[in-house]
């Protein structure tokens, strides 16, 4: 008998009400609606709607605890869509519930929404919208439909923000699927419109001309594809996809760390059972995506290269940064074009292929590191090293790699922030490898590894998708050294001081990122390096690197 997917969601919520009692279904059921669940709002949900039914109130930390249920986030739990369309399913069908239970459930998370947007800090507005949208299916499905729509258009050229949008279609689609109570049919042009429009974003040479030119019944409208996001796809494909390769989708996993305010904490029995947090902070995680080219170099080797986008940010430390200096001043503008960088720091596996390669200027060693690992980042590397290893890939896949210049380091470590660090105001070594035993502001101590980990080690990326951004190894950057930012380059190029022969240059050069053994503040966005014993021939245990490849642009 073939296994289902229907069959593994049914037996997964088997098991859970069976570790308890058949009480415990009727509130998985009622709490499968919203799209977010908090210990207050399930609660809630028992109270209102299940008081008579003899479900018992360990039962609500039992369901957020469970299999069924996974943490997003302080006091926030979200259930898998196969498993709320299923229970959503079941209390629609159920003769004592049906439709009726389902809209006041609707009705009750409207209200429960509004008042979270006030006293939740932890919940951004895309959040609070999706969970109204997410009731408001069952409610008015024509008008959910409209400003699906209309939010998707508004947000026509932002490549994540689309693909956040088409999952929610795709998800809601799932969840309604079969409910009589929304109607599922409204859905079906709107998730085509969305799957368009995330196509042409993201791979505009696999979708079909007529899906392009259709006309698509939305809410009552006629929509079609906006000319300008199809002039500009048509544009990126002839540029980018054709020039480099097919792009691929990465899936990752953003990390933020934040204290929690207190404002909306509830004080009951729930939160004392559930809160796992010792201390006062919490990292808040959040899926997202990035696309990306995959370079398969041979013997199994790939490397990972993820698009970073073109954009302005402001380059260095304010003054009144914590452990910032003057080397990271003073702040300006820079505007970087869009370049390819590497998903995680070069690899010792990488390393290996690429030193057999034939050389171009100078011999590589094929093993340098002294923490041995094919996933760990190669390090003993010199700048010398580094740009050997570049101009071997070159030459081996007919593309131009290079060391990134350090304002395209700095663009993509910070990712659109402008904190000290990418996940926030400080930085815990669960989430990076540098010296725990000391402390960044207002951040914990932690474990000092006194080794280098395994590259993605942590599970967690920056908004574009950059692993290892902080701590780790130092990483090598094209450019000279210079004291500070006086008269620095604005269009995102290497700042050298004279001649750009790369194989020949005798200045020092510029480390980015921290290192295992350093304190945190080394490991800030803006902090910077140098080397004042050897320069670009110095190479040690704490100093790796990682290559870009830029779109339409001279690297020499």
């Amino acid at each position: 008998m073939e296994i289902t997917d229907e069959m593994i969601v049914e037996n997964k919520v088997k098991r859970f009400v069976g570790r308890f009692e058949s009480s415990y279904h009727l509130l998985a059921c009622h709490a499968a609606l919203p799209l977010v669940l908090t210990p207050e709002l399930v609660n809630y949900l028992r109270v209102q709607f299940l008081k008579s039914e003899g479900v018992p109130w360990i039962a609500e930390a039992d369901l957020l605890l469970s299999d069924l249920c996974r943490p997003v986030g302080y006091e926030l739990y979200v259930m898998d869509e196969a498993v709320r369309a299923y229970l959503l399913q079941k209390l629609e069908r159920d003769e004592r519930f049906g439709e009726e239970r389902i809209k006041k459930i609707a009705k009750l998370l409207l209200n429960y929404v509004n008042y979270l947007a006030k006293t939740n800090p932890f919940l951004g507005k895309k959040d609070i919208q999706t969970q109204k949208w997410g009731a408001m299916l069952y409610l008015d499905t024509e008008q959910t439909v409209k400003e699906i729509a209309t939010a998707i258009n508004k947000s026509i050229t932002n490549k994540a923000e689309i693909s956040r949008l088409y999952k929610i279609v795709e998800d809601f689609k799932q969840q309604i699927d079969k409910s009589k109570t929304a109607k599922p049919e409204q859905f079906q042009d709107l998730l085509k419109y969305a799957q368009v429009v995330n196509d042409l974003l993201r791979k505009p040479q696999i979708v079909d001309k007529q899906a392009i030119t259709s006309s698509y019944q939305i809410g009552g409208d006629n929509l079609t594809v906006p000319e300008s996001l199809i002039n500009s796809s048509i544009k990126t494909f002839k540029v980018v996809t054709i020039d480099i390769k097919e792009t691929q989708t990465f899936d990752f996993t953003i990390a933020t760390l934040e204290i929690p305010s207190g404002k909306g904490k509830q004080k009951n029995w729930v939160i004392n059972l559930i809160n796992r947090q010792q201390k006062n902070w919490v990292i808040n995680r959040q899926q997202s995506q990035a696309e990306g080219i995959i370079e398969a170099l041979g013997a199994g080797i790939e490397l990972e290269m993820i698009e970073i986008p073109t954009g302005t940010f402001s380059m260095g430390a304010p003054g009144q940064e914590l452990a910032s200096n003057n080397t990271e001043r003073p702040q300006h503008k820079v505007t970087v074009p869009s370049f390819y960088m590497g998903r995680y720091p070069v690899t010792q596996a990488q390393w290996k292929f690429v030193a057999k390669l034939p050389q171009v200027n100078k011999k590589l060693d094929p093993d340098p590191s002294t923490f041995k690992g094919d996933n760990r980042p190669a390090e003993r590397v010199s700048w010398y090293d580094a740009v050997e290893f570049c101009d071997r890939l070159s030459r081996h896949t007919k593309r131009q790699y290079r060391l990134p210049s350090e304002a395209e380091w700095e663009y993509a470590c910070r990712a659109g922030t402008k904190t000290p660090f990418h996940f926030g105001g400080t930085i815990t070594t669960d989430l990076a490898n540098y010296n725990g035993n000391e402390t960044y502001g207002q951040g914990p101590k932690g474990v000092d590894r006194q080794k280098t980990t395994e590259v993605g080690s942590f599970g967690v990326a920056n908004n574009f998708g950059l692993y290892d951004m902080h701590g780790n190894v130092w990483e090598w950057c094209l450019d000279d050294w210079h004291n500070d930012y006086t008269d620095a380059p604005t269009d995102g190029s290497a700042w050298f001081n004279s001649d750009d022969n790369l194989s020949d240059k005798s200045t020092r050069a510029v480390l980015r990122g921290g290192s295992w053994i350093h304190n945190p503040q080394f490991c800030r966005s803006a902090s910077r390096l140098n080397y004042d014993r050897d320069g670009r021939d110095d190479f040690n245990y704490l100093i790796g690197f990682r290559v870009v490849c830029a779109v339409g642009r001279t690297f020499r």
